[in-house]
């Protein structure tokens, strides 16, 4: 499923800790591309007029999981289950991760996020408005995960800004990563090793190809997405979409995997520290994060807010067709 198609709303963004964060797994993604491709109903073709016990809810729930949205050769297996009145909350494990999914009592319809309750008052403060300090060039950095799904879009979505604006305004993809010692193999990333030699392969293409980083960034969500528990068929397709862009994939291998590639990890990692980024996507804008909403017209409409005398490509109309970044985040 390519991340283009997705339009989760679940805001998932918590401060990511060194010691965990090698513990993560792919279930986030895998839920996520559950509930995308409608795996809402399932079990029996018509509701139990009594419903069905929690054990029984629980069980098939733990069936449906397995073999509609979980890695192929994994499994996820059932920790509990709880009566919550209307619903049953079962508690799952799947990699060492745990995560809580709902199922109504006909155990025909899951929930892969806790559903709000009609008769209560949802409590939600209003976004913070950003103001955007004034420079002479504005620099916007994108902190992301590569196979972030959030992430993905948001970068998809940013794309179309720097069409608009292209290099009137410093506009960059930063990684939310922790390096834990002097190699490659070191640096952690939420969604594991496969995606944080993505991020150090992307950080030596933007240092040695500026020019075609974004073509390439495009030709590897388009393509490379799907892959990313695929660690040799992701090392040809990586290795294509730098062919196509006419770069030297083995200059970037070499980068990557060596300690330049660590020392742009480094800055990397020590600029989220320093605006205190955990989640991806976050955007910052001249040194401030931003809080507004995740369109083209609202990124570029902030970027240009940044500038103390905006140029004329802050006029260009963004291409009302584009889609707009998912509200929700990657964290761990």
């Amino acid at each position: 499923m390519k991340p283009n198609e997705t339009n989760p709303t679940a805001k998932e963004d918590v401060t990511i800790k060194k010691s965990t964060i090698k513990y993560a797994s792919s279930l986030i993604i895998i839920f996520v591309l559950g509930i995308i491709a409608g795996g809402l109903f399932f079990g029996m073709k018509t509701p139990a007029s009594d419903g069905v016990s929690a054990n029984v809810a629980g069980e098939r729930v733990i069936k449906y999981i397995n073999e509609n949205l979980v890695q192929a050769g994994e499994s996820a297996t059932l920790v509990s289950t709880e009566d919550l009145g209307g619903l049953y909350k079962i508690n799952t494990l799947y990699q060492d991760n745990k995560l809580a999914v709902y199922c109504d009592k006909d155990g025909t319809i899951l929930f892969v996020s806790q559903p709000l309750l009609l008769n209560e008052t949802q409590k939600t403060a209003p976004a913070a408005s950003t103001v955007i300090p004034k420079e002479d060039k504005t620099t916007a950095e994108l902190f992301v995960m590569a196979f972030c799904p959030y992430g993905v879009q948001a970068e998809q979505t940013m794309k179309s800004v720097v069409d608009a604006i292209g290099s009137k305004a410093d506009i960059k993809v930063r990684f939310i990563a922790s390096v834990d010692g002097t190699t490659a193999d070191s640096v952690q990333s939420l969604h594991g090793t496969n995606e944080a030699m993505e991020d150090l392969r992307q950080l030596c293409i933007m240092k040695y190809y500026p020019d075609k980083y974004w073509s390439y960034l495009m030709n590897i969500n388009e393509n490379c997405y799907p892959l990313t528990h695929d660690a040799a068929a992701l090392d040809i397709c990586w290795k294509a979409a730098a062919q196509n862009q006419s770069i030297d994939a083995s200059k970037i291998d070499t980068c990557s995997k060596g300690q330049e590639g660590m020392d742009l990890m480094k800055l990397d990692e020590a600029a989220a520290n320093k605006y205190s980024v955990s989640g991806s996507p976050t955007l910052v804008i001249n040194g401030v994060v931003y809080n507004g909403a995740r369109t083209a017209d609202a990124f570029q409409n902030a970027i240009c807010l940044g500038f103390n005398s905006p140029p004329a490509e802050c006029g260009q109309v963004i291409n009302a067709t584009a889609v707009a970044a998912p509200q929700g985040g990657c964290g761990a």
